[in-house]
């Protein structure tokens, strides 16, 4: 076990494809490691920190900033599939044979391609907040609350993760408060990066014969986890996940939106444990 938390782990580099990536690694080394994926707009530093910390309790976790992204070198892909054979270089480059993968909004669509492109790399997979290849996407709020502005503009974290009502609101400070305790923080993504990332997004989105196929291919055990009322991927795609996975549970957590797992921190620890260690 280390001593470092996710607030004091020192940011580390690693080459890979010409890439040089950021990352910290901390936690119960020793057993499977858990590579961690994060939304749009993200870096290593919107994670929050009582989940990486908790699952640090257990295992070692690795966040990174993929290509482009946050103190990470190099270009985003603006297809998923060019973000996940990063993710998978990245990880192959730490000398990892075997890991589970967590993934979170884009960072779930990514963790799902990595699966398929290099499915015994992954042992088991968590899927936060996202969907498959060809969501539905006709309820998400997604373009109108990240086309508003805030003040302060981290406040965009509180829309985009939480819903908006008191206890959403209560939680979403909490994770704020929380989430800014680091000072040696990635930089924030670029736009040129986030526009990558949102032709990727828009891209995977799009509708065809067959497009959930792929996921019978994924035999990995999966846990999906979703919001009661996710604004940005609305929830529905959670079920469609579960039902078209071969191995898949899905838990949905109450009065909450895009980031469940945030709100319920603890318990979203208790869950991916008692699923990973399983």
């Amino acid at each position: 076990m280390t001593t470092y938390t996710h607030d004091t782990v020192p940011t580390q580099f690693v080459e890979a494809d010409g890439i040089r990536f950021a990352f910290r690694r901390f936690g119960k080394a020793g057993g499977v490691p858990i590579v961690m994926n994060i939304h749009f707009r993200g870096t290593m530093d919107h994670w929050d920190p009582a989940v990486t910390d908790g699952l640090a309790q257990k295992r070692e976790v690795i966040l990174f900033d993929n290509a482009g992204i946050g103190a990470s070198s190099g270009e985003t892909s603006a297809t998923i599939a060019g973000m996940a054979a990063n993710a998978v270089a990245f990880i192959k480059a730490l000398g990892i044979g075997k890991t589970d993968v967590l993934g979170y909004s884009i960072g779930g669509k990514v963790a799902q391609e990595i699966t398929v492109q290099a499915p015994d790399l992954v042992r088991k997979l968590i899927l936060v907040g996202t969907g498959p290849r060809g969501a539905d996407t006709g309820a998400s709020k997604s373009t109108e609350i990240f086309s508003a502005t805030y003040d302060p503009p981290e406040h965009l974290w509180i829309a985009a993760h939480f819903l908006p009502n008191e206890a959403g609101r209560a939680a979403g400070l909490k994770y704020l408060e929380r989430k800014h305790h680091r000072k040696d923080r990635s930089p924030e993504v670029s736009e040129v990066s986030a526009a990558a990332q949102y032709t990727a997004i828009v891209s995977s989105n799009e509708k065809s014969d067959g497009v959930w196929d792929y996921l019978a291919d994924i035999h990995q055990p999966t846990l999906v986890v979703d919001g009661s009322n996710d604004l940005i991927i609305p929830t529905v795609n959670g079920f469609t996940l579960q039902q078209h996975l071969p191995n898949a549970q899905l838990i949905i957590y109450p009065d909450s939106s895009h980031g469940p797992h945030n709100q319920y921190p603890e318990l979203f620890v208790e869950h991916a444990n008692m699923f990973l260690d399983a």
